[in-house]
């Protein structure tokens, strides 16, 4: 079993659900750099005041803020830990394997027409944080949340011109983590379409 995990792919790939599954049978921690920023945006600290104007705009934040926020988070999770939005950049991976060693990155690869479709249909509840999709995972009443009731939304970075903005950002930064993390011998590749059980099957082959 991989003890330290980190997800690749561009935005709306699944790095997050197939996270989520991977933690519940196996007992890993889910680092979610894009969850951690949104609940600093969320309680207004300092790191989220200055993050909200590069997520706002589809950019990515500077390393000297994530990679601070990574290193307390990696302290207090001991054992098994994936590594979901982070490193983004060659120069993040050089800093993250200073601090421990990464036995497996997974790529999953999903066609840009495919996110696009998949992102801007996304609807979250600002309370409890549930994610909908209006095409695959709709809210019984629309835009409302099934859990808490709350009204709806669209997150900032979920709209189409953000998300093209995003892939662009993806490709010049993050994808030659694929080189990089191939040379290392740690990388393994999955086509991220088809259902979620289908695509963890395969991820969880490769896991284990």
């Amino acid at each position: 079993m991989k003890s330290t995990i980190v997800l690749l792919g561009p935005p709306g790939s699944g790095k997050g659900t197939q996270g989520e599954k991977l933690c519940s049978e196996f007992g890993y921690v889910k680092l979610s750099t894009g969850d951690m920023l949104r609940e600093a945006v969320k309680n207004q600290t300092e790191l989220g005041k200055k993050a909200k104007e590069y997520m706002d705009a589809g950019a990515l934040v500077p390393n000297d803020l994530i990679i601070g926020l990574m290193k307390e988070k990696i302290k207090e999770a001991n054992g098994k830990v994936i590594l979901d939005g982070f490193p983004r950049t060659i120069e993040q991976a050089d800093a993250l394997s200073g601090q421990l060693e990464v036995d497996l990155a997974l790529n999953l690869d999903v066609a840009d027409e495919e996110l696009v479709k998949r992102i801007t249909m996304r609807r979250s509840c600002p309370d409890c944080g549930a994610v909908y999709h209006l095409l695959w995972n709709a809210p019984k009443a629309d835009g409302v949340c099934d859990k808490c009731g709350a009204k709806l939304y669209q997150r900032d970075d979920d709209t189409e011109a953000t998300v093209l903005n995003r892939l662009k950002t993806y490709r010049e930064k993050t994808l030659p983590l694929v080189e990089y993390y191939g040379k290392k011998g740690k990388l393994v590749t999955v086509e991220g379409v088809g259902s979620i059980d289908e695509i963890y099957e395969k991820v969880k082959k490769i896991v284990q």
